[in-house]
């Protein structure tokens, strides 16, 4: 079953959902609200509020926790190429779609970036333009540029 419960953080309100045992999907915002999911906190969800909280204020560089991201064979390729960006470094769309062996996605990866599920947790906000400039970010560029200037304070 699954349970979703919403956290106050540094970057303002999240929602964290679980379904059999597994974190699914992290949102900005009060967003989830309408799906008819049960509002209960749970174990996990308590827990990966803590490790979000303890990245935000610069105690964590990684997640332990079971995450299960819902999407295609290529997102969960682009979401596992994001998970070995260290904490910390950026990479372009360009490189990510050169890492997953196909140097022509580039579009495809940013689509896969935007439709992320686990914000923060696979790290989607580590890349940028091939020029450097933040583009787009589920939370906004805003929450994009905290996240990463606050990855190159901590490092």
């Amino acid at each position: 079953m699954k349970s979703l419960f919403f956290y106050e953080t540094e970057i303002g309100t999240i929602s964290i959902a679980e379904e059999d045992n597994f974190i699914t999907e992290i949102t900005f915002g009060m967003g989830d609200e309408d799906k008819n999911i049960p509002l209960t906190e749970t174990p996990l969800t308590k827990e990966t509020a803590r490790q979000i909280r303890e990245y935000l204020s610069g105690k964590r560089k990684s997640f332990d926790l079971p995450i299960a991201p819902s999407g295609t064979e290529f997102r969960q390729k682009v979401w596992s190429a994001l998970q070995s960006v260290p904490y910390g470094e950026t990479r372009s769309y360009k490189e990510i779609a050169v890492q997953i062996g196909n140097e022509n996605a580039c579009r495809a990866v940013g689509m896969a970036n935007n439709k992320n599920p686990l914000p923060i947790i696979i790290p989607c906000h580590r890349v940028v333009g091939s020029d450097g400039k933040l583009v787009g970010y589920a939370g906004g560029l805003e929450i994009k540029e905290y996240l990463l200037n606050l990855e190159k304070t901590n490092n």
